[in-house]
This record gives structure tokens, sequence and C-alpha cells, in this order.
């Protein structure tokens, strides 16, 4: 399945922007990077990857299952 770039919307309320997919170096493995944009405990607008796999996939949140991470539009 394709990771479009732009917005997404995290289950737990967080926006984030895909800018692109990489390869671990090592095993080839895609991952998704993204910036987290909301304020955590490092900072604003970091830098962060996640593995394809697990970006794609489903939790389940307050009784329900949902995408962990939703698509909402392009950047």
């Amino acid at each position: 399945m394709e990771v479009k770039l732009g917005k997404y919307k995290h289950y737990k309320g967080h926006i984030h922007s895909v800018i692109g997919i990489a390869r671990h170096s090592e095993t080839l493995e895609e991952l998704v990077v993204y910036i987290h944009h909301d304020e955590s405990e490092f900072g604003k607008d970091t830098l962060w990857v996640r593995p394809k796999k697990m970006f794609l996939e489903n939790v389940f949140f307050e009784g329900k299952e949902v995408k962990r991470f939703e698509f909402v539009g392009s950047s």
C-alpha cells in the first residue's frame, strides 16, 4: 500500500506531515519520514521515522479499531 505525501492525523489527534519514504540501511525496511507538528517533550516540528507497516496499521482506541494515521490532505 502506498503512503501519500501530505498531512495526516494521528488517532490521538496530533497532526503530522509525511515528507518521504526512506529505507533502513541494513534491513532495507521501508520507513515513513514525518514531521510531528505539535509540541512534545522533544520540541515542536520534530522529525520522526516509523516502519511503513506500522504507519499503515489499525489500532484499537476507545473500544474501536481505527487507522493509526488518517490522511487529511496534501501539504
